[in-house]
């Protein structure tokens, strides 16, 4: 079983010299060193506390027995490190404990997290998005109860959307919302599919649940989103009497076992108290606060865990001798050797390499965004379906790359690399499946306002090209030929679809997701440019230029045409999709 190394040079190089830090004002008082001594802490976290875990939390899982759930041993320890460690409070407003350093600077701290242990990661991922948005849409009076503990850590929250009869369509949903005499709310009905519903961590969990009032309209509109503690705060803030909420069920996963995820069943007793977030009948648009949080960081979950199934592959062909060289000449070579198997390895290294600057670039934009900069806030809704997407498909193919190069062993969890990959496998699908990502892209992020979002971006990218071409290196300007070839073809397929595509919805629905993925294969060229011409710089050592500099070649060269093959699809695929004959299947 590999250990994890968290790729803290690579992380550094982003934060100072490829994504920068200049313009957001929580990083005004940062410099390299507090970067690296921040990142070095964090590393030693995820590397000796973290990371001893996941196997074992994964062959373990969570026992449930009487309402009482317990976790995998060792987790409820580390947690209780992580906390008092105040990792939980890193971007944070510091008016209620946070630490408020910049998200682009807490990315690189969650993916350690989550590429020692996804598992354990789950449950501050679901916190972070509970805690943005009561920051932004609670009372006064909602955010004095609840965020000062659950910033610290002491408390955690979680998302409930979900029911039996309602997945991604929530105008189904049923739970109920009834007012009573002192403002509060009576909450009754069943929400399922709760990551970390019930644990043993914390001393209270904040359940954030949609629900509908007796009188709210039909549909999305009439949704509502309430504040459902665990335990009802006494007069004194801290955790009181029981509420009528329990965790009737965990569910048997393909992979993330140490994560619970929970049937949770509210008003059994008469009806869950519950407080209002907001207004009633807004609770959609204060969920997708949490929602686009947690979409972005799912992302970084893809890049964390496609990382640790890169290390390990790594590991393991440098260790696994098998067969001579293609030129049949000497002993016996390590699997490394194998041109083929350098290929898969090259695979996988450059699409983390590039899904980690992508991430990263937009939490820059996210930063900007929360700074008042409109422009980042339409950069950072344009990036999240695809850096959601994009990232997650790519850990399932890196994952899967990493038990081929295991061969027979891939498939034996002792290695480790069957986890990866079963862990991978859940990430196109929560917070949103990939094929309704591909949906937002083009019908909210593109259509919606004309694909000015995208054409901005792409004018970025021209930016990019012109910075390569200017560059004193026939590499370079090689790459930036490539992308602007790209880009041109993007901004043709863009203009086609916002001119034909409020007409015949169905044409655009058959293509957005070979459209997301040639605007991700595309984002990912641009960002291993940007890597390639960041490291001419002085302070950076040869070795290292130079990996950078082979790593977007590869990329060029190896991934790249996806988006050639992906617009092809986008161009002459509909029809076939649009008239097929369903009752035929």
């Amino acid at each position: 079983m590999t250990d994890y190394t968290p790729p803290q040079k690579d992380m550094a190089f982003l934060l100072n010299d490829v994504i920068g830090l200049g313009g957001i004002p929580a990083a005004a008082d940062l410099d390299a060193e507090t970067i690296d001594a921040i990142l070095g802490e964090a590393g030693k976290l995820a590397r000796d506390v973290l990371a001893p875990l996941n196997h074992t939390g994964d062959q373990v899982g969570n026992v449930l027995k009487d309402g009482v759930l317990t976790t995998p041993p060792g987790f409820r320890d580390a947690y209780k490190h992580y906390a008092e460690g105040g990792w939980n409070a890193v971007p944070f407003d510091p008016d209620f404990g946070g630490q408020g350093l910049p998200w682009v600077v807490a990315f690189p701290v969650m993916e350690m997290w989550q590429a020692a242990n996804m598992s354990f990661g789950l449950c501050p991922l679901l916190n972070q998005g509970a805690v943005e948005a009561i920051h932004s849409h609670g009372s006064d009076e909602l955010k004095a109860a609840y965020l000062e503990k659950l910033i610290s850590g002491e408390w955690t929250g979680t998302m409930n959307l979900t029911e039996p009869q309602a997945g991604s369509d929530l105008s189904a949903i049923t739970t109920r919302a009834v007012k009573q005499a002192d403002g509060s709310y009576k909450i009754t009905g069943q929400k399922i599919f709760i990551t970390y519903g019930e644990h043993d961590w914390a001393d209270n969990i904040i359940h954030l649940v949609l629900a509908r009032t007796p009188d709210a309209p039909e549909g999305v509109k009439g949704i509502s989103l309430f504040i459902v503690p665990k335990f009802i705060l006494d007069e004194n803030g801290n955790p009181g009497a029981r509420n009528d909420v329990k965790c009737v069920g965990i569910e048997h996963k393909l992979g993330i076992h140490a994560s619970p995820t929970c049937t949770m069943q509210y008003g059994d007793a008469g009806g869950a108290v519950g407080y209002l977030v907001g207004a009633e009948n807004e609770g959609l648009k204060y969920m997708f606060t949490m929602m686009n949080n947690a979409r972005l960081c799912v992302g970084l979950q893809g890049v964390a865990v496609a990382d640790r199934a890169t290390q390990a592959a790594i590991d393991y062909a440098k260790g696994r001798v098998q067969g001579r060289a293609l030129s049949g000449a000497g002993d016996r070579v390590a699997i490394i050797h194998h041109p083929d198997v350098v290929r898969m390895i090259l695979s996988m290294k450059a699409q983390v390499e590039a899904g980690r600057a992508m991430a990263y670039e937009a939490a820059r934009a996210l930063d900007l965004a929360h700074a008042g900069d409109k422009a980042a806030q339409a950069r950072v809704d344009f990036l999240t379906p695809i850096v959601k997407s994009w990232c997650t498909d790519m850990a399932v193919r890196v994952t899967s790359i990493g038990v081929q190069i295991h061969g027979g062993m891939g498939f034996i969890e002792e290695t480790g690399a069957a986890q990866y990959y079963r862990d991978a496998r859940i990430l196109p699908i929560y917070e949103g499946t990939n094929g309704i990502q591909a949906a937002d892209l083009a019908f909210r992020k593109i259509l919606r306002d004309g694909g000015a979002a995208a054409q901005a971006w792409m004018d970025d990218m021209d930016g990019v090209c012109t910075r390569l071409d200017a560059a004193n290196q026939n590499g370079l300007k090689d790459l930036g030929a490539a992308l602007k070839s790209n880009v041109v073809a993007l901004r043709t397929a863009t203009t086609a679809l916002v001119q034909s595509g409020a007409n015949d919805p169905d044409r655009v629905g058959a293509i957005d997701a070979p459209f997301l993925h040639a605007f991700g294969t595309v984002s990912g060229a641009a960002m291993m440019a940007r890597r390639a011409l960041a490291a001419q710089n002085d302070t950076v050592d040869a070795a290292f230029r130079a990996t950078q500099m082979d790593m977007a070649t590869f990329y060029f060269t190896h991934i790249l045409p996806e988006a050639d093959a992906a617009l092809k699809v986008v161009s002459h695929g509909a029809d076939v999709v649009t008239g097929f004959d369903i009752a035929r299947l």
